[in-house]
């Protein structure tokens, strides 16, 4: 509660009184009249929330005998509800008054009401009206909604610039303030290029000859060569304008690399600048001849990955790890010396540990996963003895609570959720690879086998991707996989894609930026650094930048956009 709404809650007996005296017209010494209405109340109370109405009626300027006060530009409507605020400190706020309000009290100097539509407007922050609450911050100074609704706008740029109506009516101005900034949330440039289509064919006669102005805010260097020859370059109002071959010849020589002239490199070349990443994939530990402390973090628009390893840092292998809520969680695992039952959390802005609450269980290599505000570990091993005992974690309380064990012990397991329910794939028993699945229902507090996957996996990955559960690599008895099977949950069924170009075991998986990722782990020859990518649309496997440097047994998850996101991107 606020301050000032606590003053009124202790003051309430008094403004009952006020109010019953305003509504009665008694002792009434001011007349407000907006549109020819007449509205009678107390200068006192009036003042009371506004500095407007104290510079009015007692400032030397103003006519200390004069009772009646017109507020032109201001609705009757508004100036009831102004009024009933001043005395009851409250205000009902809709879609279709907020606007209005927010003026009238912008304009009569209501703190509390244009704090109260703020709030209301943040709430209803959308992909339909965040370009208009973008220039309602502006206009009223209203810094944090104009902030919160442009980072909104560039998160969401795609779907803004695909289907807001809003969006046709920016400024040449605030278009190119939009689509030059690195924090744009675009992972294909033709989506920058398409905006400004749209936005010109909207008023063709005034903004065609801005094309030139706004094609360069375009990264058109980091498009498909042959997407930009067929689509741009080809484009009659590029054809068009005499200023934008310059543009396109600059753009090919970047492409074909044909500029001798001390080349720029990507980060300082508008053409070819990364934008920033939406979400950065954080892979912490691992081991390499040893277990390590390092921390690497994925930039997946400049396809680099970036060291921020800190000393304090303590080794850690075998660990489960996930996102929630702002914080990175690091569970079990083997610091170097034991297996280990603890759970340090790391904040990605401040960049610090935290000892939480540890687990019942001593476990290596576990399974994690984050359901419904709760954290779940599954299996894993003490000592190489597989367990089937599972706990959940309540990051409120900081407890962890023992629930229904698994059907099977699961060591190197892999887990993931789907629709409100977990799926924990294959493992080792202690004898041998499994291929059973198991899915968990926290509505019935329920273990089930359901399909088994086709082959017998353990150290594999586990993530879902477009919907659907994927299983990917891992060991069958001593043989290295590079297969990958996915779950329809529709069917009940597994079926084979595409396998990686490499066999991999005890890796990190994740889905950044609409792509599947595979990074690090055994190839069955060696521990490696080698990282690639599984892109459903096309069903291919792609080459992505390696890691920093080989491990296996560390573990990874997706953080998502922060206000220090920049701190775990490549230097730009």
């Amino acid at each position: 509660m606020m301050a000032h709404d606590m003053e009124r809650v202790l003051m309430s007996p008094a403004f009952e009184v006020f109010n019953k005296l305003r509504l009665a017209g008694q002792l009434c010494d001011v007349v407000l009249i907006a549109d020819g209405v007449q509205f009678n109340a107390h200068r006192v109370i009036l003042c009371g929330c506004s500095s407007y109405f104290q510079a009015l009626f007692t400032t030397g300027w103003s006519d200390s005998g004069k009772r009646e006060y017109q507020l032109p530009g201001i609705s009757p409507e508004t100036l009831r509800q102004v009024i009933e605020y001043a005395y009851t400190y409250s205000v009902v706020i809709t879609a279709h008054n907020v606007e209005n309000l927010l003026a009238a009290a912008d304009y009569l100097s209501v703190l509390g009401i244009v704090q109260r539509c703020c709030d209301f407007l943040h709430e209803h922050l959308c992909l339909d009206n965040c370009v208009g609450l973008v220039k309602i911050g502006d206009v009223y100074c209203l810094k944090e909604l104009h902030q919160s609704a442009f980072k909104f706008l560039l998160k969401n740029f795609k779907e803004v610039a695909i289907n807001s109506n809003e969006f046709l009516e920016l400024t040449l101005e605030e278009l190119c303030d939009i689509m030059e900034r690195d924090e744009l949330n675009v992972r294909e440039e033709d989506v920058v290029f398409h905006a400004i289509l749209r936005w010109i064919e909207h008023d063709p006669a005034t903004r065609e000859a801005h094309i030139s102005v706004l094609l360069p805010k375009v990264r058109m260097a980091r498009m498909d060569p042959e997407y930009f020859m067929k689509i741009v370059k080809k484009n009659d109002l590029v054809k068009a304008n005499a200023a934008c071959r310059r543009i396109i010849s600059d753009v090919m020589k970047v492409i074909y690399d044909l500029d001798d002239e001390s080349p720029l490199s990507d980060f300082e070349n508008p053409l070819i600048r990364p934008r920033l990443p939406s979400d950065v994939l954080l892979a912490v530990g691992g081991w390499n001849m040893g277990t390590t402390n390092c921390i690497d973090a994925y930039d997946t628009r400049a396809d680099r990955w970036v060291d921020i390893t800190q000393e304090e840092q303590s080794n850690l292998a075998g660990h489960g790890m996930v996102y929630h809520n702002g914080f990175v969680y690091c569970i079990g695992g083997f610091d170097g010396q034991h297996f280990i039952n603890s759970v340090r959390r790391y904040d990605p802005i401040t960049r610090e540990w935290q000892q939480m609450a540890p687990m019942h269980w001593h476990r290596c290599n576990v399974s994690v996963v984050v359901l419904d505000g709760f954290i779940y570990a599954m299996g894993g091993h003490i000592v190489f003895r597989p367990l089937n005992k599972v706990e959940r974690y309540n990051p409120v309380t900081n407890e962890w609570t023992q629930i229904e064990p698994m059907n099977e012990r699961r060591s190197d397991a892999s887990a993931t959720t789907l629709n409100g329910k977990i799926y924990i794939c294959g493992g080792h028993s202690g004898t041998e690879s499994l291929s059973t699945v198991e899915c968990f229902d926290p509505l019935t507090n329920e273990w089930s086998l359901i399909t088994p996957m086709s082959t017998p996996r353990h150290s594999l990955g586990v993530t879902v991707y477009k919907g659907k559960i994927y299983a990917v690599g891992g060991i069958n008895r001593s043989d290295h996989l590079q297969t990958m099977e996915v779950y329809d949950h529709t069917t009940n069924r597994w079926h084979a894609v595409a396998p990686m170009s490499t066999p991999r075991s005890e890796f990190g998986i994740a889905v950044v930026d609409d792509l599947l990722f595979v990074m690090g782990g055994h190839d069955g020859f060696r521990v490696t650094n080698k990282v690639e990518c599984y892109d459903a649309g096309t069903g291919s496997w792609y080459r992505a930048q390696d890691m920093t440097r080989p491990r296996k047994h560390f573990s990874c998850c997706v953080v998502p956009a922060h206000p220090r996101i920049i701190q775990y991107a490549s230097p730009r």
